[in-house]
């Protein structure tokens, strides 16, 4: 049972890779779009859960750069569960304060699929409840790729680019980074996912196909979160007092001195 109160501290934005689809219904003996199908019907109450535990963006992964090179007919099969999706979806989602962003290329899509995400963007725009990044022909790498050539066409000098202005091209401009990543289906690997937004990402693993990762799945991923400690790369001051290091430092003179 999942309790909130116990929930140290929650995450401004948590990322999950949705991996395990085809393999859910392979071992059921499905078809590999009856497994994204069931993913993309397990959107809705993950995305509920988190607003219920203060989430304030979730960026799920539905379709990588490296996916066209999946069979024709699931390729196409994941594009139209997309468009089908945002129909059936968007005027609840716009309803709860659902803000909808597109993280990746629009333009490889079909143009009315393109229509409809753009639609879903600007509809929503304004909304504020929780952010849902939805990253759609996504690539880490093409993203940085796309950002420094952005940064190229406008001319900036070299001496002027630095992280910050890097993170103003990326897709999640303005965003804060993810605090947590979540990758089901057991696989230990990033695939390339925010390669820059990621740098101090903690994550967690799980076995779980996302068909089947549910609200306490989600709730056990953020109480484990809850438990880390975050350093950014300090670590907490125990080297002792001011006096001692002095002390030390002129131990080593001595020493230094005696040689």
């Amino acid at each position: 049972m999942t309790d909130e109160n116990k929930l140290e501290q929650v995450p401004r934005h948590v990322a999950i890779i949705m991996d395990g689809n085809g393999r859910w219904a392979k071992a059921r003996g499905l078809p590999r779009l009856a497994g994204h199908r069931a993913g993309t019907e397990n959107l809705r109450p993950i995305l509920e859960a988190s607003v219920e535990f203060g989430i304030e963006y979730l960026t799920i992964w539905a379709f990588s750069t490296e996916n066209w090179r999946r069979p024709e007919v699931e390729v196409q099969g994941l594009l139209r569960i997309l468009g089908r999706m945002i129909r059936r979806e968007l005027q609840e989602l716009h309803k709860q304060g659902v803000q909808l962003q597109h993280l990746g290329r629009l333009d490889r899509l079909p143009s009315r699929l393109q229509d409809q995400v753009r639609d879903a963007i600007e509809l929503t725009r304004n909304n504020d409840r929780i952010v849902l990044n939805v990253a759609f022909d996504y690539g880490g790498r093409a993203e940085i790729v796309r950002a420094v050539q952005r940064i190229l066409r406008d001319g900036i000098p070299a001496e002027q680019v630095d992280e910050a202005l890097l993170s103003r091209y990326m897709y999640t401009a303005g965003q804060p980074d993810p605090d947590l990543i979540i990758r089901t289906s057991g696989e230990l690997r990033t695939s390339g996912f925010m390669m820059w937004q990621s740098a101090y990402s903690e994550y967690y693993i799980t076995p779980t196909f996302w068909p089947d990762f549910d609200r306490e799945e989600l709730y056990q991923a953020l109480l484990e979160y809850g438990h880390r400690e975050r350093r950014y790369g300090g670590i907490k001051d125990d080297y002792g007092s001011p006096g001692e290091l002095a002390a030390d430092e002129a131990l080593d003179l001595d020493q230094a001195g005696e040689a």
